[in-house]
């Protein structure tokens, strides 16, 4: 096997966790969630974009930066307050487009009660880039009392979702033209930390992840991986548009492995009053539970409409890079 770093390495997949791990620890980290709670309830993040196209129905890659730096905030439970936000610039890209991403950005994070406080820019030469890069840190507060873990997970907890997946995914293959793939599907991206903490006053939420790269599907082996507690998906309450069981089908992937941007799921204990919080918001509508915590299997796996079971294993690559 080679050691060059390929596409699949960034995807969400196995490949990228096998790398995560080697980076794990060499750093010495306890966890690699997409946020960390350092002293004084604060919770740090950082992440890249490299989504191509940069501009697609839904959003742009300024948006994008921010939704997904609130959410990996969210996830833990945090109230996002401060962001710095960095550019790499491929020589060519027009001032017109690169003043439309950062106005977006802004627009994005002062609608969510955020503050853009500083960043760096970066120019490379033409042919060393794609456009644009961005990069983001995120610093936000836990509020006393909120602690999710995997490590609450318990046998018979109830997997929520909070609506349809793989509209990201879709909609950025959709926006490359590649595929002749026609619909007017959007970008879901949207943030996420105000649903999160309506959730957090309703009822009891264990555990929140968003499934971003690799999807539903890969989200839950992480959550596996991480308790050993069997998970099951019930495929006849997959809240799937059409549009995306169409494209899926066409390109010949799963939709519980496309990547969703205003998505979470949720782990959670006696989920009536939650599930009810989340349709009530804006960004929860068409929330609903989609499976369960079952301590006796040993994997993931999705109950199919007739009733059989089919493992949903964490796939070596996400079929659809630079999806984010």
């Amino acid at each position: 096997m080679s050691d060059r770093i390929t596409l699949g390495h960034g995807s969400g997949g196995r490949l990228m966790h096998e790398l995560l791990g080697s980076f794990k620890k060499i750093f010495n980290l306890k966890s690699l969630e997409d946020a960390c709670e350092i002293e004084n309830r604060v919770a740090l993040t950082g992440d890249s974009f490299v989504v191509k196209p940069i501009f697609f129905p839904g959003g742009d890659i300024g948006k994008l930066s921010i939704t997904g730096t609130i959410n990996d905030l969210a996830m833990k439970g945090a109230i996002p307050e401060y962001i710095l936000i960095t550019y790499i610039i491929e020589e060519g890209l027009t001032q017109a487009d690169l003043l439309r991403v950062t106005e977006s950005a802004q627009k994005t994070a002062a609608s969510c009660g955020v503050k853009i406080i500083g960043g760096d820019t970066k120019v490379v030469e033409k042919g060393s880039g794609d456009g644009l890069y961005i990069t983001t840190f995120g610093l936000g507060l836990i509020p006393a009392g909120i602690d999710l873990s995997p490590a609450k997970i318990e046998d018979g907890d109830r997997i929520l979702i909070n609506g349809n997946i793989g509209d990201h995914g879709i909609a950025i293959i959709n926006a490359r033209k590649q595929f002749g793939l026609s619909s007017d599907l959007k970008s879901d991206c949207a943030p996420l930390h105000n649903l999160v903490q309506e959730m957090l006053k309703a009822g009891e939420v264990k555990f929140l992840r968003d499934p971003t790269r690799g999807g539903v599907a890969t989200v839950l082996n992480e959550v596996y991986n991480e308790t050993g507690l069997g998970i099951v998906i019930e495929e006849d309450k997959l809240p799937i548009r059409k549009e995306v069981l169409g494209g899926c089908e066409i390109l010949g992937i799963d939709p519980l492995y496309v990547a969703n941007e205003g998505k979470l799921i949720a782990f959670v204990k006696g989920f009536d009053p939650v599930l009810t919080a989340m349709q009530d918001h804006e960004y929860g509508k068409k929330s609903t539970c989609i499976g369960y915590v079952d301590k006796d299997l040993d994997g993931v796996y999705l109950k199919t409409k007739i009733g059989s079971m089919r493992p949903l294993i964490m796939l070596t690559a996400d079929p659809l890079p630079r999806i984010c």
